[in-house]
């Protein structure tokens, strides 16, 4: 089995989280094989429904992502501390896993994943684990494994015991050929990284279930995500979370994309917000499976503008990544987020200007901020 063999040490390499896309974590490749999906009509677990509590029960997978810890956080102010479960195969941060409920979860392992659904009475399930877009072109097999075979256990466990199951899309589902500014929700994808492809797959399939067996798949395509809680890891719109460190720390930074590259990007806040209530919006009000959402759209010449304010001593420099740039210039410039604020009154808090002071200010620069005020 050398293709195991060498998935298992490249998964070792690249284990980490990212800050863009999805801020996801990796999960390890143990086998890539064929699990059991048919239960027996009287097998002996009991199921627990939505309906049957007064709170969900939540499991969020590759949780210990940026997006998976803030994550788990709003829920459990929301829905109490224990109806609340991280999971992850990573050894959490003691701050973690004092905060509330911790799990180990291989969503390769499809019999474990299972258990684990049954055993806690799941009804809500966050699919965060996947390889972001340059991770992922790195080491596609890799990606294919986490993005694509780990999305069929969770969709098959998901159906059989009647989640109701997020599962997180992105910018990067759209390619060259899609309309680039404004990107709609419904338009001709073809995304050119497996990344991407993996994300549209995702969609498609989480709508089939939907319409073939009544899952209740809800799915958002985040644009990049900002936030000042973890470092960048892999993702192509990192760039306008490492601004931020390398302004403060060195008050030099080196962009691996072009100045004028625009991306719709969105605080991690925002994130947080528009998928709690896409997850808690009336199944009557959704249209779709798959949503588009937005805040804002910049350039790292305009996030440079914005950063300097704050750091007037700022040198911006450009080393173009050409497989980076190639990634972006495939992206959209602006989303259409229009059926998601109608569906289901989806509305943005941050705009660059907030998002810049808000950034600052958790990263430790008052003291600029007061002195540019």
């Amino acid at each position: 089995m050398p293709i195991v063999r060498n998935l298992g040490r490249a998964a070792s390499q690249l284990l980490q989280s990212s800050g863009c896309g999805c801020g996801v974590s990796l999960v390890p490749v143990r086998a890539i094989g064929v699990s059991p999906r048919q239960v027996a009509s009287d097998a002996g677990f009991h199921s627990v429904t939505f309906s049957e509590s007064d709170h969900p029960r939540v499991l969020i997978t590759g949780g210990l992502g940026q997006l998976g810890v803030g994550l788990a956080k709003l829920l459990r102010k929301r829905f109490g501390k224990n109806n609340v479960i991280l999971s992850d195969i990573r050894k959490p941060a003691d701050n973690v896993f004092y905060s509330g409920p911790f799990i180990f979860a291989d969503i390769l392992d499809y019999k474990n994943l299972r258990e684990i659904v049954v055993n806690n009475r799941i009804t809500w399930l966050f699919h965060y684990s996947a390889l972001l877009s340059a991770v992922g072109e790195a080491n596609v097999p890799l990606a294919r494994a986490v993005n694509i075979t780990g999305l069929h256990n969770v969709l098959d466990i998901a159906a059989e015991h009647n989640l109701r199951l997020f599962v997180p899309s992105t910018i990067g589902a759209f390619g060259p050929t899609s309309p680039r500014d404004p990107t709609p929700d419904l338009c001709i994808q073809r995304p050119r990284t497996i990344y991407g492809v993996s994300k549209v797959h995702a969609e498609l399939m989480g709508e089939y279930y939907h319409y073939r067996y009544g899952l209740d798949f809800r799915c958002l395509r985040y644009p990049g995500i900002i936030s000042a809680d973890s470092q960048p890891g892999g993702g192509t719109t990192d760039y306008a979370v490492q601004i931020f460190h390398d302004a403060i720390k060195t008050g030099k930074f080196k962009c691996y994309l072009r100045p004028d590259t625009r991306l719709p990007m969105m605080y991690i806040d925002d994130c947080l917000k528009a998928t709690l209530e896409v997850m808690e919006a009336p199944a009557e009000a959704l249209t779709m499976r798959t949503y588009n959402i937005s805040a804002m759209s910049f350039t790292p010449e305009e996030l440079a503008q914005e950063v300097q304010k704050y750091v007037p001593e700022l040198q911006m420099s450009y080393n173009v990544d050409q497989v980076r740039q190639a990634i972006a210039d495939s992206w959209p410039m602006n989303f259409d987020d229009s059926n998601a604020r109608r569906d289901w009154g989806w509305k943005h808090d941050y705009d660059l200007p907030e998002l810049v002071t808000t950034m600052f200010s958790y990263l430790g620069s008052d003291s600029r901020i007061a002195q540019a005020n």
